[in-house]
Parts: structure tokens; sequence; C-alpha cells
């Protein structure tokens, strides 16, 4: 028996669903609360031995909402992983927005995201394009332009991007709207993963583990500082050694 693929699975489902996943999706967005991002400031340092130029990227991760401040979300998680495997410090910024969707980057943020060179960058996009049910062909072309536009002001940086959730597993969302948006994202995700594939220096971190009882914040939707932390050890332990070894000094 042949195997539907993610993108055409996703369709036969959702065209008769279509009005139960309207309402679901609706009431979705009115019963998660709405938490702030990490309070400012966006950018920062961790004391290490010649400092490593890190970007974080991307939507409301990138914006660290579920953590007080970024140094509790990506970027701070980020630096000290990096102190603990390759000795050096960081100095750190954070670009991006709650909301964001891979086109939104481009449009309103890549100009920010390119202002200088980066020696690593942490691209954190996909599931708002998940849930504004974006094709295929738009979102991995996103993906890859702005990695592009990323390499072309940091030719030697590394670039790690990391997809979609595990919708399957947010507890905030009920079916039959988890499951699609589960199997629509699974659908993104594999385009964008070949889009990136085989780009110099360009790592797509793994889909990630099951999610534990801490990783989440109070909306069960984002995730904790807890949540950022377990995030960040699964992904850097993900990348292949080679790719950080230039960085290492």
């Amino acid at each position: 028996m042949k195997t539907l693929r993610p993108n055409v699975l996703s369709r036969l489902v959702a065209v008769p669903l279509s009005p139960v996943l309207v309402v679901q999706a609706r009431r979705a967005r009115r019963s998660i609360p709405r938490l702030p991002d990490a309070a400012e400031p966006w950018s920062g340092s961790l004391a290490g031995a010649d400092p490593l130029r890190l970007l974080v990227l991307g939507d409301s991760t990138a914006a660290g909402v579920g953590a007080p401040t970024q140094d509790d979300a990506l970027p701070g998680n980020l630096a000290r992983e990096l102190l603990r495997l390759l000795g050096r410090g960081t100095r750190w910024d954070a670009v991006g927005e709650n909301g964001a969707t891979a086109r939104d980057l481009l449009e309103r943020f890549i100009g920010r995201a390119t202002e200088q060179s980066y020696d690593i960058v942490f691209l954190s996009i996909g599931a708002n394009d998940a849930l504004g049910l974006r094709s295929r062909a738009a979102f991995s072309r996103d993906v890859r332009e702005t990695v592009s536009r990323l390499r072309a002001v940091s030719p030697e940086a590394v670039i790690l991007v990391s997809l979609m959730p595990r919708f399957d597993r947010f507890s905030s969302l009920l079916n039959p709207l988890r499951w699609n948006l589960a199997l629509h994202a699974a659908s993104l995700d594999d385009a964008a993963r070949s889009a990136v594939h085989g780009l110099d220096g360009v790592f797509a971190i793994p889909k990630p583990p099951p999610y534990t009882p801490t990783f989440w914040a109070s909306d069960l939707f984002h995730p904790s500082a807890s949540g950022y932390r377990e995030w960040i050890e699964y992904a850097i332990g993900e990348v292949p050694p080679a790719l950080l070894r230039g960085l290492a000094r």
C-alpha cells in the first residue's frame, strides 16, 4: 500500500474538517494566555575568552516568550552551552517577534539581522507558518532565502535551523485541530529541511524529543525557562561536532 505524504494527508483531513478546525483555532487563540516577551535588553554577553558573536532570529521563541529574560531563553542558554563546549564567551543579540512567520522575518527583520556579521546563528521559525496553513513551497522558499541572506553577511557562520514543534504533544490544543496541525507542520518541516539540506555550514536541528513536564510555560504553549534550557541542551547535542569544531579556539 502506498503511504500518503504528510502534505497530501493533511489536505485530505483538513477539507472535511475545516469548519471544526476554524472554530477550534479561534477558541485556542482566545483560551491560550498571551504571555509577554522576555524583558529587555535583547542583547547581552557571557564572559569568556575570544567571544563569539551569536544571533538568535525568529518568532516568539526568539522573543523569549515564557521566560523572564533573554538570559533565561535561547540566547543565554546557547551562550552557556557554547562556553561549556568551546571555552569561548559570547556577545549575543535576539531579533524577532511573537507571531512572526518566515515571510515576516524577510519583510521586517532580516535587515536588522544582517547589520553585522555573526559566528553562529540560531534560526527558530515555523510554528506560525503551520498555524497559518502556509504552503510547503512558500515556507521552504522563505527559509532558504533567510539562510541565504544571513550567509551573505556571515560567510563563515554556523547556521542552526530549528523548525517545527511537535503539535501532537501540545495539550493546549484539542483534536482534530492538534492532529491536523501536526500533519501540516510535519509537511512544512520536511520541505524546509530539504531546502537547506547540503548547504555549507547549515544544520537543521532534528525534531524534538518528548517534552518533559517542566518544559512548558504557564500557557502550555511556549517553553518555560527550564524548557529553553532543555531545548538548547538537546539541540546543541545534536549538532555534528565537526560543524562546531571550527568555532573552537
